[in-house]
């Protein structure tokens, strides 16, 4: 799934195709993905796109007419491509500019959505998520007081978008491994001053992959049009049995919450649970 890095890389690599330009169409191919697509979005005529955000792993093109949010789900894409290119398989929507360009949806599981809305302070998927990682709200002080009594393993804490959004997977096993904590330590045994070394190396490990993706940008015009995601160099995520990076010892994995996890036993010690 792409992760928050990667939806900002992909917002600030079709901004430029999109921004002050005008939607003549939407071309909605296959309406069954997450969620129904917005049926308004069919009905998007010479419509002018005035800039574009992100709000968790949501990219949203704001409109005269409103907000289209879109989410790449678990394998969807999105690729900038001449009007005439040919439809691949799993290639469900496509926002026509004025332009000559298309933004083409390709989702072969079909976990995506695109959806409508024209008050985004109301937008219901918004109400209950938590600060952006990056932004000034989320402070060590904020995260000891959302991990206060909280009988949930760290790594699931972290990935909690009610407590801060844009965490994936990813992200959480290296910033746990930065910070020498075990991702089953209970949130509620946080330290102050765990909580502003968490905060910090989110933040930065967030960053980092943000101006890594940022050299791949060129990669949304490719001849094929497709965008090829940045590769990251990874210090524990996917690494079992590999030796840790800073002590040697074999990383291990377990399954937390569904998803595994990867840490170092020696670096990152269960202890304080």
């Amino acid at each position: 799934m792409p992760e928050l890095p990667e939806v900002e890389t992909t917002k600030n690599g079709i901004s430029p195709y999109l921004t002050g330009f005008t939607i003549e169409r939407i071309v909605v191919r296959n309406p069954r993905l997450r969620w129904e697509v917005s049926p308004q979005l069919s009905e998007f005529r010479q419509v002018k796109v005035s800039h574009l955000s992100r709000r968790a792993k949501y990219l949203i093109i704001h409109t005269e007419k409103g907000a289209i949010i879109g989410h790449l789900g678990m394998s969807g894409s999105l690729r900038v491509v001449p009007q005439d290119s040919p439809i691949d398989k799993h290639d469900h929507l496509d926002i026509v500019m004025n332009n000559g360009k298309v933004l083409r949806y390709n989702d072969p599981r079909r976990f995506g959505a695109w959806l409508y809305t024209d008050n985004l302070a109301d937008f219901h998927l918004f109400a209950k998520l938590g600060p952006e990682p990056l932004s000034e709200e989320f402070t060590g002080e904020y995260l000891f007081k959302k991990s206060r009594k909280k009988q949930t393993a760290l790594k699931t804490f972290l990935m909690d978008n009610a407590v801060v959004v844009g965490v994936g997977n990813i992200y959480a096993n290296e910033t746990l491994f930065l910070c020498g904590l075990h991702p089953l330590k209970l949130a509620k045994n946080l330290t102050k001053e765990q909580c502003e070394l968490l905060v910090q190396t989110i933040k930065q490990v967030l960053a980092s992959a943000i101006q890594q993706g940022g050299t791949t940008l060129k990669d949304f015009l490719q001849p094929d049009g497709r965008p090829g995601y940045f590769a990251q160099a990874l210090r524990v995520y996917g690494n079992k049995d590999k030796p840790c990076p800073k002590c040697g010892t074999k990383i291990e994995s377990l399954v937390i919450g569904q998803r595994n996890s990867f840490f170092c036993p020696k670096c990152q010690k269960k202890g304080g649970k």
